[in-house]
């Protein structure tokens, strides 16, 4: 992700083919060693390709994967939200009880 990372700085920066020695670089002034292997494999897989297209691409990919937080439709809310509505009122219920008896730990503070 460095090398990725470092490659893309150098794109916006002006260089339009980075080269390894310029990643190399670029992860130096900040600390980071390159891993040779992984860098060249960046390279030739990124040769003659716009960064840009590639990006875009990537992002038209990951809108079709499902998450956690968002929701497909208004019938599966429907249909799948009132239980995680109720699994949540659970949970709030459960860490409640447990502060309750965590608060007095069989003494008080003016006693």
């Amino acid at each position: 992700m460095r090398h990725l990372a470092a490659y893309l700085l150098l794109q916006i920066g002006g260089n339009a083919s980075p080269s390894a020695a310029d990643i190399k670089k670029v992860l130096g002034a900040v600390g980071i060693e390159a891993d040779d292997e992984r860098l060249e494999k960046l390279i030739s897989e990124l040769k003659g390709k716009d960064v840009n297209a590639l990006i875009a691409e990537g992002s038209s990919k990951l809108a079709s994967v499902p998450s956690g937080g968002a929701v497909a439709s208004s019938g599966g809310a429907a249909a799948g939200g009132a239980p995680a509505a109720a699994a949540e009122k659970e949970e709030e219920k459960k860490e409640e009880e447990k502060e309750e008896s965590d608060d007095d730990m069989g003494f008080g503070l003016f006693d």
